[in-house]
């Protein structure tokens, strides 16, 4: 599979920056206790602290809204994911376990202040490109309901568009019977890329250690937009 980002975003953002895991021999299980015990607990302490720094003002979240408006998209009526999960947090409305996989995802959304999706390998057709949407652009989401991706960074393959740093699609959402997985980070452009690496890789290995398998990354960036997996 290969896996690429189409030239004209970097017209908008040239440091643009987009992180890849890809997983391997994966179990996708209820979350251990362990798990859901230490998300809980870091939902509440970020509770406290949004209580002295609102959402908007977070660093990663702040990054992010610039980047919505760079697209011409309207980070008020179309919140990024991140912004959206900090948001329920900040009004108690803390995450309930799903499964393994959502719920590090959603802990590591919250914990870098960025938009993370990840994806069921096995409903994934052909190559894969992150591109920015159009009018024609949208799925069913996750959410209930139709999404348009309308200036909107996207994902697609072969069949389609399928995620977006707004909210992913039905199509390859990931269960517990997911064995193969594509996790992709919506990185802040401000990070050097050896940061972003190493993001990455804290994420790969705490992954992996609950979940089995194994993991590679990538940084796809304005020098280095496509990658083989």
């Amino acid at each position: 599979m290969n896996f690429s980002v189409k030239d004209e975003l970097f017209t908008f953002i040239p440091n643009l920056k987009f992180g890849i895991i890809h997983y391997t021999k994966i179990v996708v299980s209820p979350s251990p206790q362990m798990i859901k015990g230490r998300f809980q607990l870091f939902q509440e302490n970020l509770y406290f602290e949004l209580q002295e720094t609102p959402v908007t003002e977070r660093p990663g979240i702040k990054e992010w809204r610039s980047i919505w408006k760079a697209f011409g998209a309207d980070p008020n009526r179309y919140r990024h994911s991140a912004e959206s999960l900090m948001r329920r947090v900040a009004k108690q409305n803390y995450l309930s376990p799903v499964h393994l996989a959502v719920d590090l995802n959603n802990f590591f959304s919250l914990q870098y202040e960025i938009p993370i999706g990840i994806y069921d390998v096995k409903h994934l057709q052909g190559d894969v490109e992150i591109a920015l949407g159009t009018e024609d652009t949208g799925y069913e989401g996750l959410n209930g309901r139709y999404n348009k991706l309308k200036n909107i960074l996207y994902s697609k393959d072969d069949h389609g568009a399928f995620g977006s740093p707004f909210v992913d699609s039905v199509r390859t959402s990931v269960t517990e019977e997911t064995t193969e997985a594509l996790q992709i980070f919506y990185l802040c452009p401000s990070m050097e890329e050896k940061e972003c690496r190493e993001l990455l890789n804290a994420c790969g290995k705490m992954f992996t250690q609950v979940a089995g398998g194994d993991y590679t990354i990538a940084v796809l960036t304005k020098e280095h937009p496509n990658i083989t997996i």
